[in-house]
């Protein structure tokens, strides 16, 4: 059969991913996103929490009280 690969074709080499925002072509400047924009998006989205992963846990309160920071000394006087 030669160089034919039943699942790729002809062509051994991978495919070029495109920009994962837009799907352009990459630039080798910005890689893997094709602009300094498209860049700025994604970073948006992962502090956005966009790219989180549901999960079914649930905080342990004592986890809860530290993270609040409840956990302090006193509370203001009144």
């Amino acid at each position: 059969m030669g160089d034919v690969h039943p699942f790729r074709g002809k062509a051994d080499k991978p495919a070029k991913p495109g920009c994962p925002i837009c799907g352009k072509r990459s630039d080798t400047d910005h890689r893997p996103f094709c602009s300094a924009r498209c860049k700025q998006v994604d970073l948006g989205r992962w502090l956005g929490g966009d790219y989180r992963l549901p999960t079914e846990e649930v905080a342990e309160p004592e986890e809860v009280i530290a993270a609040l920071g409840a956990g302090e000394d006193q509370a203001p006087d009144r």
